[in-house]
């Protein structure tokens, strides 16, 4: 085969590699991947309650153990500082600890320039009794309410009252409702008196007998050398 024979081969041959070199590329296409859906808004989340401030500590005793007591207070003052005392009981939050705060007084009837008036007296000036519970709180908020001296009791202890002192002080606020109030008579038999008003006015003698529900005074009396019983109002007389 001469030389020319492999060139025509070659040549025949060149157009099919241009071709098979021509041929296209196939690109591998992915599918796409759907739009995700749009997503709803996040709800707004409730701010957070504040956490609740912690409840303060409840004193040491027990609120139902309670018993009598008598304070020392300020004279003529009494009315005012029990007030004070309820008040300061309240704002603390100790109602539990303590009951009734009293001024003891009894209502007494009393004649003065012949005329009849009805007053309040206090049966134990400066003291009031409390009902209470003794814990170091409640003893300290009294005794640290202004007016207050302190507990009675012995060294620095409170000592309760006792059955029968309670028992007294019960029935004396008990006959406050009643509607006679007492009638005040300071005398007793023996004492010496002069009448000021009546019949035997400045005559002088001497008691006998007190009828306190009536408020009469018997009063022996010197009438033409005898002693002589006279009945009279207990404010018809005076003492000597």
């Amino acid at each position: 085969m001469s030389s020319a024979e492999p060139q025509a081969v070659d040549a025949a041959r060149e157009p099919q590699v241009e071709a098979e070199s021509a041929a296209p590329e196939i690109v591998e296409t992915v599918a796409a991947e759907p739009a995700a859906k749009p997503t709803k808004p996040a709800k707004a989340t409730k701010s957070a309650k504040p956490t609740p401030l912690p409840e303060p500590d409840e004193p040491e005793g027990d609120p139902n153990n309670k018993d009598w007591y008598i304070l020392k207070v300020q004279s003529n003052r009494e009315d005012t500082i029990a007030d004070g005392l309820q008040r300061r009981v309240a704002i603390a939050g100790l109602q539990d600890y303590f009951g009734e705060i009293i001024v003891p007084t009894e209502m007494v009837t009393e004649f003065k320039n012949g005329k009849k008036k009805v007053v309040k007296r206090k049966l134990y000036p400066g003291y009031i009794v409390i009902h209470m519970s003794i814990t170091e709180e409640t003893w300290f908020l009294v005794r640290d309410t202004p007016g207050i001296g302190d507990f009675t009791g012995s060294g620095g202890k409170p000592i309760p009252m006792l059955p029968h002192e309670v028992s007294k002080l019960i029935a004396k606020e008990e006959e406050k409702t009643e509607e006679q109030p007492r009638l005040k008579i300071s005398f007793k038999s023996g004492d010496r008196v002069k009448i000021n008003e009546g019949t035997f006015e400045n005559f002088e003698g001497e008691v006998d007998n007190i009828d306190q529900t009536n408020g009469r005074v018997t009063v022996m009396i010197n009438i033409f050398g005898r002693s002589t019983p006279v009945e009279l109002e207990y404010w018809q007389i005076e003492s000597i």
